[in-house]
């Protein structure tokens, strides 16, 4: 671990003043302070933002939720109304990580995590997104886990975050705080794609702060899960995931919002398979019919081509969960 000064901060513009300097935030650190042992990140300043007033879960005005960054997991998977008004949210972060971690982890510092590619980790190996310019050894190498939906020839590291798919589908806003004032950005905005540039992953500005993410009110009645695929039920990363909300009235599907996890560079919207659903009737043959679009755009690897079919298969059957035909 290389040599960093440790600065607590106790209000907003004193850790803004500290970002603009070139300091990184850190609270629960379960992902930072792993990477930092790993000599994968190397800040040279850490600012301590556990102890500002952002770990609150509010219900806005018109019935939406912002939960505060600094909420940890566990406390917003047990939130009355977050399990309340979208299950969704409280299902993907019970299937993340460990309780341990969950119990440390913050909401803010889940979607800020950096990804699990092997390749990125290992100092040795070429990665664009660590050394711009430097190559992508996972493009030749062992890809299983890796992403078949976003890819570009630069990068294809999935985002490992469960809650983010979540969030991804009910269109959630991140809202932020920097040295120009508050702004918000579409959660599916704030992570970006690798393109050409892999190292830059997320839509903020220099010394700005993740204060919460708001999801949107809904039209009710809604339901909703998340259903997550992996090598093994126990603290794994998803090899796909899938995300459902539908809102269905006199028998139809007035509304259909539908994300995917383990298969996108970042957690990935699924509109084709949104359309599809809309004006229709849940039946089973409709689950199968509109899964069968969850893959479009797909660039398989050597490794990774089943992912195409278990994709569709963890589609199907969450929209069968959800939707009450299962």
């Amino acid at each position: 671990m290389h040599p960093f000064t440790y600065t607590r901060v106790s209000d907003t513009q004193e850790a803004l003043d500290a970002g603009r300097s070139g300091g990184r935030y850190i609270a629960g650190g379960t992902t930072l302070v792993d990477l930092m042992r790993e000599t994968v990140e190397r800040p040279e300043a850490l600012v301590d933002i556990s102890g500002l007033p952002l770990d609150q879960i509010t219900v806005t005005e018109r019935g939406g939720l912002r939960i505060g960054a600094l909420v940890t997991m566990s406390e917003a998977a047990a939130h009355r109304k977050v399990h309340t008004l979208f299950p969704v949210v409280s299902e993907a972060l019970e299937l993340s990580a460990s309780a341990q971690l969950r119990n440390m982890a913050t909401i803010g510092g889940n979607i800020m995590q950096r990804t699990r590619c092997t390749y990125f980790r290992d100092v040795t190996a070429d990665c664009n997104k660590r050394e711009p310019g430097s190559g992508c050894a996972a493009l030749e190498g062992v890809n299983r886990t890796h992403a078949i939906l976003g890819t570009s020839d630069a990068c294809v590291a999935t985002h490992p975050s469960d809650v983010a798919v979540a969030f991804t589908a009910l269109e959630a806003q991140v809202r932020l705080l920097g040295p120009d004032g508050e702004r918000q950005v579409a959660f599916a905005d704030f992570l970006l794609r690798p393109g050409s540039t892999p190292n830059r992953e997320q839509a903020l500005r220099k010394g700005e702060l993740i204060t919460s993410v708001e999801i949107p009110a809904l039209p009710r009645p809604l339901k909703s899960g998340y259903l997550k695929v992996r090598d093994r039920q126990s603290y794994e990363f998803a090899l796909t995931s899938a995300a459902v909300a539908l809102h269905v009235r006199g028998g139809v599907i007035r509304e259909g919002r539908v994300a995917a996890g383990g298969v996108g560079t970042v957690p990935w919207k699924l509109p084709a398979v949104e359309r599809y659903l809309v004006g229709e009737r849940p039946s089973d043959a409709l689950w199968t019919a509109a899964a069968a679009k969850a893959a479009e755009g797909a660039r398989p690897l050597q490794h990774n081509r089943f992912k195409v079919e278990l994709l569709k298969r963890t589609v199907e059957r969450q929209l069968r969960i959800v939707g009450g035909t299962r």
